[in-house]
């Protein structure tokens, strides 16, 4: 049976960027994803662009999750846009905490990603899937390993219909983290989200700042390769790859990936991973 997948995008600064975020959904949608989702900048700071990206794949015929936070909003203003959403059509949501724009203090009615989930199922009942974060490696400002588990499960008790992780290489990590929920009596769909290797330099900044554990091994061999672009690409499709194999023989529900506005290193994954047949 064909797993379901889907894909990430963030919405684009400049007209060139949406213009080529066309091209990659079209190039993209040919492996029928579930949906594709669109990043919300911090504190909400890409909300028109996040709309306008979410309109179009809506446009395109296919579903679209919108990223939501909630950092320094107040419920007059997420009504606001959750009554818009829907009258967009908008079905899915990936309810976040969000991260705080440079300089900005704690404001805001919603203190945490949990606080939103519950105020989108008083508002809306069952009008939108959400969607929410989770951390098989543990996010970054959590106080313990035990204090992210419960976080995690405060926002699937309160509404939260599925979960979508950051990404990780050790898939040890990702059954480890599902294992701990489900003792927890939690039974929500965790899908893990995948990030395809094109850049060591790359890879690493993002990791550094969102806490995603790069191993040891990935990270030396990254930096054996130098300056060299293909054999990166290459040996990271052959990472990658591995690590989608193993998540898809130990029976995820479905795979998320984040494609950084770029098509060519997801499909070559998808072509790899004979994805469909």
């Amino acid at each position: 049976m064909r797993l379901p997948l889907s894909f990430e995008f963030f919405p684009p600064k400049t007209p060139e960027g949406v213009v080529k975020l066309r091209a990659v959904r079209q190039q993209l949608y040919a492996h029928r994803p579930e949906f594709c989702s669109v990043t919300y900048g911090a504190g909400g700071s890409t909300q028109s662009g996040t709309f306008g990206a979410v309109r179009e794949i809506l446009e395109e015929g296919v579903d679209a999750a919108c990223h939501f936070s909630c950092i320094g909003a107040t419920r007059a203003t997420v009504r606001e846009q959750l009554a818009e959403l829907k009258s967009m059509g908008v079905k899915r949501l990936v309810a976040l905490r969000g991260d705080l724009p440079s300089g900005y203090g704690m404001g805001g009615e919603f203190h945490y990603a949990s606080d939103l989930v519950a105020f989108i199922r008083e508002e809306t009942g069952r009008d939108f899937h959400i969607e929410v974060a989770c951390y098989p490696e543990v996010h970054p400002q959590a106080r313990s390993p035990e204090a992210d588990l419960q976080a995690f499960a405060a926002k699937v008790h309160a509404g939260a219909d599925s979960a979508i992780t950051q990404y990780f290489f050790s898939p040890e990590a990702y059954f480890r983290f599902v294992e701990e929920s489900r003792k927890l009596g939690l039974d929500t769909p965790i899908v893990p989200g995948i990030m395809p290797i094109t850049s060591s330099t790359q890879l690493m900044r993002f990791s550094d700042a969102c806490g995603a554990e790069i191993p040891r091994w990935i990270r030396l061999r990254l930096q054996g390769f130098g300056d060299d672009i293909a054999s990166i690409k290459a040996f990271g499709l052959d990472v990658v790859t591995d690590l989608c194999d193993r998540l898809r023989a130990g029976g995820v529900p479905s795979i998320h990936f984040y494609t950084m506005n770029q098509s060519v290193a997801t499909l070559a994954l998808l072509d790899r991973l004979a994805w469909g047949e």
